[in-house]
C-alpha cells in the first residue's frame, strides 16, 4: 500500500525557506513527491478575515501560526505588499522539477481562493485559474498537469475548468479513494485523488498529540487499508521548516513498514482508470480544521 506525498506550498517564505530542506530530505530518503505551488502574490495577512470562522481561533492557539509563518508573512497584503511568488521564486520551483519531483498548481492567490471560491461564479473562477495556469507556464515553460485546490475549497466551475485546461487528475478534496467527481450537477473527467490522511495542524494540540508524537498518529492512520493507498498532504511552511524532523520520522516509519512513498503522478499511472467510480462532492467538516471543506461523498 503506497503513500502519495502532496506538498502544498502556500507562501513566499515557504517557497524560499521550506522547499529546499524538503528537497534535501527527499533526496536522502530517495522519495519522489508532488509539489503544488501558489504562483501569484502572497497575501497571507488577509487571512485575518477568518477570525470569526468556527474553529479558527482554536486552531491558531494549537498550532502557533506566528512561529510557523513568521510575522513578516502575516503582514503581506495588509501592512506590506505581497511579493509575487512565481516571479521572485521561480528558480526554486524549477529546481524542484529538476530534482525529479512532480510540480503543479495550488492556486494563484492562496487567501483569495481559499476564502472566496466556494461562492464565486464562473467568470471569477476562470480568471483565477487562468492566472495560475499562465503563471505556471511562465515559470516552467509548459502547462501544468495537476491541480490541488487551496484549503480543499472549490466550486462546480472548478471541475469544468480542470477539464477545459486539460488536467488529467487533481487533488482538490478530502476522501478515501480516487474517483470521477460530480458536484452540483457538473461532471468532470479530471480524476480526483483525494487527501486521505490528517495534516499536522489538524492533529497537534488535540487528544494529547504533540509535535513530539504526531508522526506516530499519522503513521498509524496510514496503516488503515484503503484500496489505492493514502495521500498525505504536507506543507512547506510546516514540514519544510520547524516540523522537518517530524517529516523525517514519518519517512523512516513508512520505510520500516515497507510502505512505498511516491508522487500523485505515480499513483495516477498505477490506476485502472476505466474501473473507477463517479462520486459526488459535498461540503463537510474535518476534525481539527476550521470551516467546511470539499469532501468525497460515499
Amino acid at each position: 500500500m503506497g503513500i502519495s506525498l502532496k506538498v502544498d506550498v502556500d507562501t513566499y517564505r515557504g517557497t524560499l525557506e521550506g522547499v529546499p530542506p524538503l528537497l534535501e530530505l527527499f533526496e536522502r530518503h530517495r522519495v519522489r513527491a508532488t509539489f503544488l505551488f501558489s504562483l501569484g502574490p502572497d497575501h497571507t495577512g488577509r487571512a485575518i478575515r477568518r477570525v470569526l470562522r468556527p474553529g479558527f481561533l482554536s486552531k491558531v492557539r494549537r498550532t502557533s501560526v506566528t512561529s510557523h509563518y513568521g510575522l513578516k508573512t502575516l503582514m503581506y497584503g495588509v501592512l506590506l505588499p505581497g511579493p509575487h511568488i512565481g516571479r521572485r521564486a521561480g528558480a526554486i520551483m524549477r529546481a524542484v522539477e529538476a530534482a525529479g519531483h512532480e510540480v503543479g498548481i495550488h492556486c494563484y492567490d492562496h487567501v483569495r481562493w481559499q476564502d472566496f471560491v466556494a461562492h464565486r461564479d464562473e467568470s471569477w473562477t476562470r480568471r483565477e485559474m487562468r492566472r495560475a495556469a499562465e503563471a505556471f507556464q511562465e515559470v516552467f515553460g509548459r502547462p501544468a498537469r495537476v491541480h490541488g485546490a487551496a484549503g480543499w475549497q472549490l466550486n462546480p466551475h472548478t471541475l469544468a475548468l480542470e477539464d477545459e485546461l486539460g488536467f488529467p487528475y487533481a487533488s482538490d478534496v478530502r476522501g478515501k479513494s480516487p474517483f470521477y467527481p460530480l458536484f452540483d450537477g457538473v461532471e468532470s473527467n479530471c480524476l480526483q485523488i483525494p487527501t486521505t490522511l490528517p495534516t499536522l495542524d489538524e492533529l497537534i494540540g488535540r487528544n494529547g498529540i504533540t509535535a513530539e508524537n504526531v508522526h506516530e498518529q499519522v503513521h498509524a492512520e496510514s496503516l488503515l487499508p484503503l484500496p489505492h493507498g493514502h495521500v498525505y498532504t504536507l506543507h512547506a511552511e510546516l514540514e519544510g521548516m520547524q516540523m522537518l524532523p517530524v517529516m523525517e520520522k514519518l519517512l523512516l516509519l513508512w520505510k520500516q513498514s515497507e510502505s512505498p512513498v511516491c508522487a500523485l503522478e505515480d499513483t495516477y499511472e498505477s490506476l485502472d482508470r476505466e474501473t473507477l467510480p463517479r462520486h459526488r462532492i459535498k461540503w463537510g467538516r474535518v476534525e481539527g480544521r476550521s470551516g467546511q471543506l470539499a469532501v468525497q461523498s460515499s
